[in-house]
């Protein structure tokens, strides 16, 4: 996955640097949609296969992420991102995929998801074979192993 991290973190550190250069120009709505359009939509993309990843590659998706908060409030490089983040209603990376994996769990468990994932998803309580364990009472996915 880092092959994918990276090449995703150069792509967006590249369309950062082109907005950069015509932001003077842009008012504060065009550069958010601008944002959003070429940064956000890159880090956001294959976010739920990202959720096994290690800290440091997350830590490089974060920072695409800090770097497009900086451009939209003219912040320097050492000022703190975290009320950016939250001025703009944006979630942190992690929170981002726990977010997406939550969104997927509740649309299988809604049928609301694709076939291939409603299929395979189901609450513990729904398998016969655990129906008489002290897990059916925590509303647990059986989730099937898989290499």
């Amino acid at each position: 996955m880092s092959a994918h991290v990276t090449t995703t973190i150069r792509a967006c550190f590249a369309a950062l640097r082109q907005i950069c250069s015509v932001r003077r120009s842009l008012t504060q709505e065009a550069l958010l949609m601008l944002i959003r359009l070429l940064v956000i939509t890159k880090l956001d993309f294959c976010r739920s296969v990202l959720a096994s990843v290690s800290g440091s590659l997350i830590q490089w998706l974060q920072s695409g992420l800090n770097a497009a908060a900086r451009l939209v409030f003219s912040a320097r490089r050492s000022e703190h991102t975290t009320p950016l983040l939250r001025e703009l209603h944006w979630l942190k990376v992690l929170e981002r995929i726990q977010y997406q994996l939550c969104v997927v769990a509740f649309r299988c468990l809604h049928g609301l998801a694709q076939s291939y994932l409603f299929e395979t998803l189901h609450l513990s309580t729904e398998v016969d074979a655990r129906r008489r364990l002290r897990s059916t009472s925590m509303s647990t996915l059986v989730v099937p192993s898989t290499r």
